[in-house]
């Protein structure tokens, strides 16, 4: 079987996120989305609410788990046994930083692949940090994101006002 790590924040989870999900998912048959932990963030939602957040959202794929790590990812996709690091690339100003970094993880782990997915032209010019400034700014996002993450949000920015 081949298996898949989608790494990210999901700081939160929108639907550019769900369209690259869909679109790997088409190519492999087990796909482990892994909420990096990063100490130089702050994020607006715990790890824990994020893979809720996740896991709810990805209830109709089976094929789909849900982990965490702070760690470095080429050793978790050689614990998990992946073959594959899926990345998805919104512009070209996002390419730099991720070829770079797919260079890194080859040297690291040359028995994993980085396979880049060109986001949907519906969804290029979303972002996670985009969606909380919006928020943050009383702003409609939606359209942007699946509605559990919209009452989430709304939740968060409801408290911090």
């Amino acid at each position: 079987m081949k298996k898949a790590i989608f790494p990210g924040s999901f700081d939160p989870i929108t639907h550019g996120h769900l369209d690259l999900i869909r679109r790997a998912l088409a190519v492999f048959d087990n796909l482990i989305i892994l909420i990096a932990q990063s100490p130089h963030k702050s994020n607006l939602f715990s790890v824990k609410e994020r893979k809720s957040m996740i896991l709810e959202t990805c209830r109709d794929f089976p094929q789909i788990t849900v982990d965490s790590t702070n760690g470095l990812l080429m050793d978790y996709a050689s614990e998990h046994k992946a073959q594959a690091i899926i990345r998805g690339l919104r512009a070209t100003s996002d390419f730099e930083y991720e070829f770079q970094m797919a260079s890194m993880n080859k040297k690291l782990n040359p028995h994993v692949e980085t396979f880049f997915i060109m986001t949907g032209e519906k969804y290029f010019y979303i972002s996670s940090r985009a969606i909380k400034e919006v928020m943050s700014l009383g702003g409609d996002v939606s359209s942007f994101v699946p509605t559990i993450v919209n009452s989430a949000l709304k939740k968060k920015y409801k408290k911090s006002k």
